[in-house]
């Protein structure tokens, strides 16, 4: 099978070189959809390099911001006691901000504190015990504690990080009401009591950054079938 491009310019040069004729000292004109085909590759090629030449500039080349400048002195940390969440609390804190951080477990909840202050001993750090899976006044006390531990700081920066998922991966019809409810309470429901809570602060300084940390569930395929409620509710 060739592999070259068939017209009967091309034909003839080959008929041509096996009749051991002269070989022509110039190529035909290409077709003119050729040249837009050529065309429309170097423009794909080119801006998929922008693309990821500006992501590693974003990730790895830029300086990063002064965030207690820019926002404020103290940041929210959601899900601050294991994970991205632990993560994200030890670089802000490496960044000269404050800590409020909220978990479930006071245990884990003091354990990161004083891993916060051995790697930033200049921080200060506040932990607020809050169960995000909790409905009703319990939902609004733990919000209610976080604002408290705000009151009069220059609160710059909230992270929502927390999230809660299936046990194991299931159908939309076969998740129990119990679980995609707590999903949706820890994922959604949470989420928007602590932002509320932190957001008329930022306003009133006029200023401040909220980063809500969602799922590759919800990008990387058209549909997340076995984590429907989930994908959605990180989308």
């Amino acid at each position: 099978m060739s592999l070259l491009l068939s017209t009967p310019e091309v034909d003839k040069m080959i008929l041509v070189a096996a009749a051991g004729a002269p070989w022509p000292t110039s190529l035909p004109p290409s077709p003119v959809w050729f040249a837009l085909l050529v065309a429309l590759g170097l423009w794909v090629v080119v801006q998929s390099a922008a693309t990821f030449l500006a992501w590693l500039h974003r990730a790895f080349l830029r300086p990063g911001r002064d965030l207690a400048g820019r926002y404020g002195t103290w940041a929210v940390v959601t899900g601050a006691t294991d994970g991205i969440g632990r993560a994200v609390a030890l670089e802000l804190a490496g960044r000269g901000l404050h800590l409020v951080l909220v978990g479930r477990s006071p245990d884990k909840l003091a354990r990161v504190g004083k891993e916060v202050l051995a790697a930033a001993p200049s921080c200060k750090v506040r932990s607020v015990s809050f169960d995000l899976a909790a409905t009703g006044d319990d939902a609004r006390r733990g919000a209610a504690r976080v604002a408290a531990a705000l009151e009069g700081r220059d609160v710059g920066v909230l992270v929502n990080n927390a999230g809660a998922t299936y046990p194991c991966a299931a159908y939309f019809h076969e998740v129990a009401d119990p679980v995609w409810e707590a999903v949706v309470r820890v994922n959604v429901e949470a989420a928007t009591r602590i932002t509320r809570a932190v957001v008329p602060l930022m306003a009133a300084r006029g200023r401040g950054a909220v980063v809500n940390v969602g799922s590759g569930s919800s990008v990387v395929v058209p549909a997340f079938p076995l984590y429907a409620v989930y994908a959605a509710s990180k989308a």
